[in-house]
C-alpha cells in the first residue's frame, strides 16, 4: 500500500496554511484578475450600452402638452344667492369628461387633425378612439377646505390639469388640447346654465299644481269645521285638561264636603249632650214633657190617659212661663242655655256650608260630564280632520318652500348666465412641448449602463470561475500539494511596453471621451450645466 504523502506547511507572508485549505484572496489577486478579464468585462459592457443607446435613438418621440384650469367659486357670496347646482366638483368634472370622450366628438378631433394616422389603417375606429382615451388624461388638483355643509374638514378638489400626449408634432400636440380645454369650459357653461333653467322650470310648475290642490284642500277644511265646532281634535288636549282640573276641584270638594260633615257631626253630638235650657227651669221641664209626648204619640193614640195627661202638663207649663215673661220678647220655645246657642249657631252656619258645598260638588260633576261627552265625541271626527289638517299643513309648506325655490333658481339662473356662478378659468394655457415627453432617452442609457457593467461583471466572474488554470504560486501549490520552489516574473520586451503604454494611452482617452459625452448628455437632456453649477453652488455656500 502507499504511505499517505505528509502534508507540508506552506508558509505566506508570515501565516501557515495546509494544501488542503483554500488559498485566501487578496486585493492583488482582484486586481490581477481585472486585468486578465479586462475584455470579458469590456465585450458584453459595450454591446449592452450601444444596444441601449440604440433603443433610445429609434425609439419615436411623444410629446405631451396640458394646461391647468381653476374652479373659482360664484363671486356673490352663497349666504346671498345659493347656487342650483349642487353637484360636487369631482362629479361634474366626471359627467363633462364623459360627454367629452364621446366617440363622436373625440372621431371629430381625430379626423380635423388627422391623429393616429398609421393606427386609423390597421386598427378599427373604437381601438383608435380608446388610444386616443388612454392618452388623454384629466388630473385633479385638491386642497383642504373646510365643507360649508357641515362645517367640518374636508378634501375638494379646486383645480385639474388636462393633457394629451401623441406622436405628432408639438403644434398638433398643443392645438388639440386647445381644443380639449375650450371643449370643458364650453360644456361647463352649458351644463350649469341647462340645469339652472330647467330647475327654474320644474318649481314653476310645481308651485301651480301644489296651489290648486291647497285651494280645494282648504275648502274641505272649512265646511269640516262648521259641521264638526265643537268636536275637534285640537280641543283634545284642551279638555283633557280642563277634565282633569274638573277632577281635581271634585275631589278637593269631596273632602271638603267629608271634613265639614264630620264637623256637623261631631256638633251634633256635642249638641245632643247640652240641654237647650238652664237647669231648673221650666223651660227644662217642658222640654221634658215635649220629649216624653213626643215618644207617647209614637206608640199611643191622643185619647190615651197618659198623653192627655203629659198634654195637660205641658199647657200648664206654657201658660206658667208666658206668665212670667209677661212683658218681654223672649219666646218659650227659644233655648236659654248660652252654650247651647253657640253650638246651635256653628251647626247652623256648617249646614250652611255643607249646602254650598253640595251645590259646587254638583256643577262640578256637570262640567265633568260635558268634557268627558266632548272627549268621547272627539274620536268619531279625528281621523278625517286630522287627514284634513295634515294635507293642508304639506301643501302650505309646500307650496311656501316651492315659492322660495322658484325665487333661489331664477336669482341662481341670473347668475349663471351673466357667469357670476362657479366657473372654470383657464389659469395656464397649453404650451407648446419643446422636449418629448418621453421616451426618457437619458434613463434608457442609463439603464443599459448598468445592465452592460452587470453583464461585464458576470460574464468575466464566469469565465474566471470556469478556468482551471494556476495564475500565482499559492494556487499552484494549494492545487498541487507541493510547495513551489521559486517564480519566474514575466519578461517583456520593449515592442510589447510599447504596445501596453499605447494601450493605456487608448483607454485614457476613451475614457475622457465617455466623460465628456456623459457632461455633454447631462446638459442636453438632463439639466443645464449653468444651472446645475448654480444648485451646487447654493448648496455648498461658495
Amino acid at each position: 500500500m502507499d504511505e499517505p504523502k505528509e502534508k507540508w506547511p506552506m508558509v505566506q507572508r508570515g501565516q501557515e496554511f495546509y494544501p488542503d485549505q483554500p488559498a485566501p484572496v487578496n486585493l492583488k489577486e482582484y486586481i490581477q484578475i481585472a486585468k486578465r478579464r479586462k475584455w470579458s468585462f469590456v465585450v458584453p459592457l459595450v454591446l449592452v450600452a450601444c444596444l441601449a443607446v440604440t433603443v433610445a435613438v429609434f425609439l419615436p418621440p411623444v410629446y405631451r402638452s396640458s394646461a391647468t384650469i381653476l374652479i373659482e367659486e360664484q363671486e356673490i357670496p352663497p349666504e346671498l344667492v345659493a347656487a342650483t347646482v349642487t353637484s360636487f366638483a369631482e362629479q361634474r368634472l366626471q359627467q363633462i369628461n364623459q360627454r367629452i370622450m364621446s366617440t363622436s366628438r373625440l372621431m371629430e378631433i381625430i379626423e380635423r387633425f388627422g391623429l393616429y394616422r398609421q393606427m386609423r389603417e390597421k386598427k378599427t375606429n373604437e381601438q383608435v378612439i380608446g388610444r386616443m382615451r388612454s392618452d388623454v388624461k384629466l388630473n385633479q388638483i385638491s386642497a383642504d377646505v373646510v365643507d360649508r355643509r357641515t362645517g367640518r374638514p374636508t378634501t375638494a378638489t379646486i383645480a385639474f390639469s388636462l393633457s394629451y400626449q401623441g406622436k405628432d408634432s408639438p403644434a398638433t400636440i398643443q392645438k388639440v388640447v386647445n381644443v380639449l380645454v375650450s371643449l370643458f369650459l364650453e360644456e361647463n357653461l352649458k351644463v350649469r346654465e341647462r340645469q339652472t333653467a330647467e330647475t327654474s322650470r320644474f318649481f314653476e310648475d310645481e308651485m301651480h299644481r301644489v296651489q290648486a290642490e291647497l285651494a280645494q284642500v282648504e275648502r274641505k277644511l272649512a265646511d269640516f269645521k262648521e259641521k264638526h265646532m265643537n268636536e275637534l281634535p285640537e280641543l283634545l288636549q284642551l279638555n283633557m285638561q280642563q277634565l282633569g282640573n274638573t277632577e281635581r276641584s271634585i275631589e278637593m270638594t269631596q273632602e271638603r264636603l267629608s271634613q265639614l260633615q264630620t264637623q256637623e257631626g261631631y256638633l251634633q253630638t256635642q249638641l245632643a249632650s247640652v240641654s237647650p235650657f238652664q237647669e231648673n227651669s221650666d223651660r227644662s221641664h217642658l222640654q221634658a214633657f215635649q220629649t216624653e209626648l213626643a215618644t207617647m204619640k209614637a206608640m199611643l193614640s191622643d185619647a190615651h190617659p197618659d198623653v192627655i195627661r203629659t198634654t195637660a202638663a205641658i199647657k200648664s207649663l206654657k201658660e206658667k212661663i208666658a206668665t212670667a215673661g209677661t212683658g218681654t220678647d223672649s219666646n218659650p220655645e227659644e233655648p236659654d242655655n248660652p252654650p247651647y246657642i253657640t253650638m246651635s249657631s256653628q251647626l247652623a252656619g256648617l249646614k250652611s256650608e255643607i249646602a254650598s258645598t253640595k251645590n259646587q260638588l254638583a256643577e262640578l260633576r256637570n262640567r265633568r260630564d260635558r268634557y268627558e261627552a266632548r272627549i268621547q265625541n272627539t274620536p268619531r271626527v279625528e281621523r278625517e280632520y286630522s287627514v284634513l289638517i295634515s294635507e293642508q299643513g304639506n301643501l302650505k309648506g309646500k307650496f311656501n318652500e316651492l315659492m322660495q325655490k322658484l325665487m333661489e333658481a331664477k336669482v341662481a339662473h341670473g347668475l349663471e348666465k351673466e357667469q357670476k356662478g362657479e366657473r372654470f378659468t383657464l389659469i395656464d394655457p397649453p404650451q407648446l412641448p419643446e422636449r418629448p415627453f418621453k421616451p426618457n432617452r437619458m434613463a434608457i442609457g442609463l439603464i443599459g449602463l448598468v445592465l452592460g457593467i452587470g453583464a461585464g461583471v458576470g460574464w468575466a466572474a464566469l469565465r474566471e470561475f470556469s478556468d482551471a488554470a494556476a495564475y500565482s504560486s499559492e494556487k499552484l501549490s494549494a492545487s498541487a500539494g507541493f510547495p513551489v520552489l521559486g517564480e519566474v516574473p514575466v519578461i517583456l520586451l520593449d515592442e510589447e511596453r510599447k504596445l501596453a503604454r499605447q494601450r493605456r494611452i487608448l483607454g485614457a482617452a476613451a475614457l475622457a471621451l465617455l466623460s465628456i459625452g456623459a457632461i455633454l448628455a447631462f446638459h442636453m437632456w438632463i439639466m443645464d450645466l449653468y444651472v446645475f453649477w448654480a444648485k451646487v453652488d447654493r448648496k455648498l455656500g461658495f
